[in-house]
């Protein structure tokens, strides 16, 4: 396809002499289609230019030379130089490219470079709660657009399965496991052991040392230790899964802390050898206070036993040498900050090339919250993934009953719909707002969710089942479809793909989120304004084109954030 900010930027660059790409980046596009298809901001060049904005807007104008085969006019408005597309030729572009391209948007920007993206994470023998939805769900929207945009993209559920929370619940499980049925109940159970331990742990001193005694046994590799914490491993896996299968969640890698328990003594001897690693009342610490840090980062306790810090920093050496990443992406909540400014800080004493330590970024995300406050699995107040998907499932089920009684696969579509409203709703807003649990909000099936998305892609399914064929791209008359509602639609579907870059840009999956709503929005104001099965068979074909069009970048858009789309609801 023509690249039209592209063509914009290079007629501008031959008067203003400045990079052409720095000049892409600064067109936008106007949110009235009344200011054109493209719009140039000439504030950003005033200091270089030593011009108020409007003149430079005058100035490019009476001098600029545009393929006017592709640019109808250029007009300014204030300090804004407003470009129009030739509608018909942007409406061929877009089409004949969806016609030639199964996968359309797809690219190979990312060609070459390797990603990891950390995510999901929860720890093993706790709940599977909503607090691990939005990692869940943002990583994998990520993880699925950085593969469509070419990049090799590598997806790490790095499970908390080691630390002190694990001596907690050995302890527990020596003193009261024989009362508990975690065969049955693995999960709930353990939850049980672990708020009773707590409070215990609370009242008494000497047993929460204990709790420590058991992790650093488990490192050092105890046979009963070990035992019991594999157990608890693999049945809290085969717990998780049930959700992973109804999220669609797939990792390429589970390496969980554990993982890397025999690969942390290089790390303690590595930043030993670096003379940074220090001794703090009987702690190795890194002291990064000339860093801006001032807490330092602590690499092993007391009693000899690591932290999460260690872990990390195992884990980037190993990505490093494994993976040989471009960029490394944590999808973990705001709270987790400063750990990873510590983290990253700490990794540049790795003796790791520079590439992977300017890679590490970290992504983060807003807290959920309960009506009551935080959620804690020690308290015991939680909403459970598995609970409110089944729930968005059922509430699905009810609608289809009460308003589609005779749909085939009513469970299949269900499903499709329920755990499309849940991931929708986390991914339509931006990802650092804290959400507070409302059920209703959730769970709301009307305005701009994921149900309003899927709705629109049926309906055209359904357009194009009554027309009863499919035209050939040939066949159509691209001058057709220059009404307002068309021309809208053609616009949003050529910004498809940088929609797509935009959100790996941002680490941001609302973009594609929103966007999606703008498209169904289109398509209704399209379907609303147009007949489509009409007498005349040229308007036809153009109208049952563009609906299939619509259809299938619906369809791919919602897919790369993890939604199924029904083809009847």
């Amino acid at each position: 396809m023509i690249n039209f900010k592209q063509s914009i930027a290079k007629a501008i660059a031959s008067i203003v002499n400045i990079d052409e790409k720095e000049l892409e980046s600064y067109i936008e596009i106007p949110k009235d289609t009344n200011n054109g298809d493209y719009a140039f901001p000439c504030f950003r060049l005033a200091k270089e230019l030593k011009k108020a904005p409007q003149i430079i807007a005058n100035d490019i104008k009476s001098n600029i030379q545009v393929d006017e085969n592709i640019i109808e006019k250029v007009e300014v408005a204030g300090g804004y130089l407003n470009f129009y597309i030739h509608q018909e030729l942007m409406t061929k572009e877009v089409l004949e490219e969806i016609a030639n391209h199964e996968a359309y948007g797809k690219s190979e920007v990312g060609k070459g470079k390797n990603i990891v993206i950390d995510y999901s994470a929860p720890n093993i023998a706790k709940p599977f709660h909503i607090g691990h939805l939005r990692s869940t769900v943002i990583g994998g929207a990520l993880y699925n657009i950085y593969k469509y945009l070419g990049y090799h993209t590598i997806g790490v559920n790095h499970l908390g399965d080691y630390g002190t929370q694990f001596g907690k619940l050995i302890e527990g499980y020596k003193l009261w496991g024989k009362e508990y049925n975690i065969e049955e109940d693995p999960i709930n159970e353990l939850t049980k052991i672990y708020i009773r331990i707590n409070q215990v742990c609370k009242e008494d001193e000497k047993v929460l040392e204990q709790c420590r005694m058991n992790f650093k046994l488990l490192e050092d590799g105890d046979p009963y230790c070990t035992e019991i914490w594999e157990k608890f491993r693999k049945l809290s896996l085969k717990e998780f899964q049930r959700v992973y299968d109804l999220l669609g969640s797939q990792f390429d890698s589970w390496n969980g802390e554990a993982f890397y328990s025999d690969k942390m003594p290089e790390v303690i001897e590595i930043l030993e050898k670096s003379g940074k690693l220090i001794e703090s009342q009987g702690a190795k610490i890194i002291d990064l206070e000339d860093k801006g840090i001032s807490t330092p980062c602590i690499i092993q306790k007391s009693n000899g036993s690591t932290t999460y810090a260690t872990r990390d920093l195992a884990a980037i050496l190993y990505r490093a040498r494994t993976y040989d990443f471009d960029k490394a992406l944590y999808i973990v909540s705001y709270e987790q900050t400063l750990h990873f400014k510590q983290v990253f800080e700490v990794a540049k004493l790795l003796g790791i090339d520079e590439k992977y330590t300017n890679g590490l970024k970290h992504v983060p995300f807003g807290m959920v919250s309960l009506p009551t406050g935080k959620m804690s699995t020690r308290e015991g107040n939680i909403v459970k993934l598995e609970e409110l998907l089944n729930e968005a499932i059922e509430r699905a089920k009810s609608i289809i009953e009460e308003k589609n009684p005779e749909l085939e696969n009513k469970d299949e579509v269900a499903k499709k719909v329920g755990v499309g409203a849940v991931i929708f709703n986390d991914l339509s807003n931006s990802r650092i707002k804290d959400e507070v649990f409302d059920w209703n909000q959730i769970l709301n099936f009307q305005g701009e969710t994921g149900p309003y998305v899927q709705y629109t892609y049926v309906r055209t399914k359904s357009v194009l089942e009554k027309a009863g064929y499919m035209p050939k791209i040939e066949d159509i008359q691209f001058e057709k479809l220059l009404d307002e509602a068309s021309k809208n639609i053609i616009k949003l579907l050529y910004n498809f793909e940088n929609i797509l870059e935009q959100v790996t840009e941002k680490e941001e999956p609302s973009i594609l989120a929103r966007y999606l709503i703008e498209l169904a929005k289109g398509f209704s104001n399209f379907y609303n304004d147009n007949k489509i099965l009409v007498e005349d068979k040229d308007i036809q074909n153009a109208r049952i084109y563009l609906t299939y069009a619509v259809g299938k970048v619906l369809k791919t858009g919602s897919q790369l954030l993890g939604i199924e789309m029904p083809n009847k609801m």
